[in-house]
């Protein structure tokens, strides 16, 4: 069973109130902090529901599940206290890990900031190094996640994670996490040579270390080290691509986990698309949604072909002109998203009593494509 989930929250009853929201993407695995990405502020273990999230997964069928560190962890800092701060907290969060009984924990494995490359690839070798050895008592794997070039962080490519690999001694816990916005973003071609891109990594780094796929559509363009996730199908990697990845037979029994923005005309109506985006890469869309469900994505491809608007071209267009001209942003600054949305309420399209998510829930439909339809 392809196993396919999101990000979800684990704030108030922890992995109970984790399992809960998974199931109603209809998620067969998810991904979750411990806390705050953002701190290393942690409840105690005991306080997390535990037990009571295990049954819920139980009973919905997930297994294998992800844990994904902190933003804040910089194991490539020359500073002394942000070092120290990452490899003590580091340990804690694998020893928590463990306790909740998950396999992989992601890293974003630091930055070099004000010194080189070469310098902050041996400084997180060091400080995994040390990390592995304080943390024997755990079987748990950490899955250095692939980069998209921002700034100064290590990752970039297959060879910087290899050679962080080779400099650890005991690197057996030391795994990958493939980040399909990531890649894309650092110059590896998704959309037409995926399977190259996999022969590249086998050669580089090994399959048998690939443990988990984030799976992110990205806003900018192959090459822009830019990092900007988008949700499925509405950027410049597309469903297609996306969908080879997923369905890639080398990545069978990987969790597939997504991590795109939340869509929404204001913070209080934004949500996410994870539901609609399991379905549609799983598929099994209509019995998700039902059969109005694609009659009505059938009507909106009819009436953006009857307004002569590619919608593909559309979503690439636009992030174009909001990255290349600064004056059309200031007087439109509207992701294509948004403004293929309110096209829609603009002519009335749907007369039901829909809700702004279910409506973009048919968009994100919608830019799976054509092809995607005739298939079902």
């Amino acid at each position: 069973m392809l196993k396919i989930g999101s990000h979800v929250s684990f704030s108030e009853k922890g992995l109970l109130r984790a399992a809960n929201e998974a199931v109603t993407y209809g998620s067969s695995t998810f991904m979750i902090y411990t806390g705050a990405p953002q701190n290393t502020r942690r409840k105690p273990i005991e306080s997390l529901y535990i037990n009571e999230g295990k049954q819920v997964m139980l009973e919905a069928g997930i297994g294998e599940i992800v844990v994904h560190a902190p933003y804040i962890v910089n194991l490539g800092s020359y500073k002394d206290d942000t070092y120290r701060l990452a490899v003590d907290f580091l340990q804690e969060e694998i020893r928590r890990t463990n306790q909740i009984g998950v396999r992989n924990i992601v890293l974003h494995p630091g930055a070099f900031t004000e010194k080189d490359a070469e310098y902050g690839i041996a400084r997180i070798a060091e400080g995994l190094t040390e990390v592995l050895e304080g943390t024997k008592e755990t079987d748990v794997n950490i899955a250095l996640e692939t980069m998209a070039g921002k700034g100064t962080e290590i990752g970039r490519t297959f060879e910087e994670l290899a050679a962080i690999i080779d400099k650890v001694p005991g690197n057996d816990r030391l795994t990958i996490c493939m980040d399909t916005c990531h890649i894309h973003d650092a110059g590896y071609d998704v959309v037409n040579d995926f399977d190259g891109v996999l022969r590249k990594f086998d050669d580089i780094i090994g399959l048998e270390r690939l443990a988990v796929v984030h799976v992110n559509d990205s806003k900018n363009p192959q090459g822009a080290a830019k990092d900007r996730h988008a949700p499925v199908g509405s950027g410049w990697i597309g469903f297609e691509a996306i969908s080879r990845v997923v369905g890639h037979e080398s990545l069978k029994d990987k969790p597939f986990v997504l991590e795109t923005p939340w869509i929404g005309k204001t913070e209080a109506t934004e949500r996410p698309m994870y539901e609609a985006e399991i379905a549609l890469l799983r598929g099994d869309a209509e019995e998700r949604f039902g059969g109005e469900f694609l009659t009505d994505v059938e009507r909106l491809h009819h009436f953006f072909e009857k307004e002569d608007i590619q919608p593909r071209l559309f979503v690439l267009n636009t992030w174009e002109l909001l990255k290349s001209d600064a004056k059309a942003k200031k007087a439109d600054p509207r992701e294509p998203l948004e403004r293929l949305y309110d096209m829609v309420i603009e002519n009335r399209m749907f007369t039901g009593d829909y809700s702004e998510e279910a409506i973009n829930q048919r968009l994100t439909a919608m830019l799976a494509g054509k092809d995607y339809l005739a298939k079902l």
